[in-house]
């Protein structure tokens, strides 16, 4: 797999709904899972940014600290997040963002602090969750990317919220 890079416009279409959940998608999550894990600080991965153009995700903040005093919802974990839809969400909070898709820069956005989404996993169950803090704000980012958004979409400003990353 190969990471799609702002601006290839692929990255800025919108997804197709999931409805066939086979052993080919479950091989697609297990491939994409696998690629997410290898990549430096990689807890989340969004179909569209491999070149796939469907609704589907991944978010693990499994082992993470950061957020977690102020969080009373726990990270869930591992998270197949297939067709995800945001339904209610509360409170706004400006962070710090990267992406493995705009490897260059970091930006402030402004994000939900509580969220509640439905999705289905790789199975075709479908679940309700909650979530709030951090992980709230890396869900909402993959679910940006099916919908063609970048995180450099939501900034306030370009001049004052965009942040060339420091070379390693």
């Amino acid at each position: 797999m190969k990471i799609l890079t702002y601006p290839d416009a692929g990255l800025k279409q919108d997804c197709a709904t999931v409805t066939k959940f086979d052993e080919p998608l479950r091989q697609f999550v297990t491939e994409l899972e696998t690629f997410m894990r290898s990549q430096p600080g990689g807890i989340g991965i969004a179909a569209p940014q491999v070149g796939e153009a469907i609704r589907l995700c991944i978010v693990d903040l499994t082992g993470m600290t950061r957020g977690k005093k102020r969080q009373s919802v726990p990270n869930q974990g591992r998270m197949v997040l297939i067709n995800p839809e945001i339904t209610e969400w509360e409170g706004f909070e400006l962070g710090r963002e990267g992406c493995m898709s705009v490897p260059d820069y970091t930006g402030n956005v402004i994000r939900a602090t509580r969220i509640t989404f439905t999705a289905e996993d790789e199975w075709g169950e479908r679940h309700e969750y909650e979530s709030e803090g951090f992980e709230a704000r890396a869900i909402q980012h993959e679910v940006d990317h099916l919908d063609g958004l970048l995180f450099l979409d939501r900034l306030v400003s370009r001049r004052s919220d965009l942040f060339q990353r420091k070379k390693r």
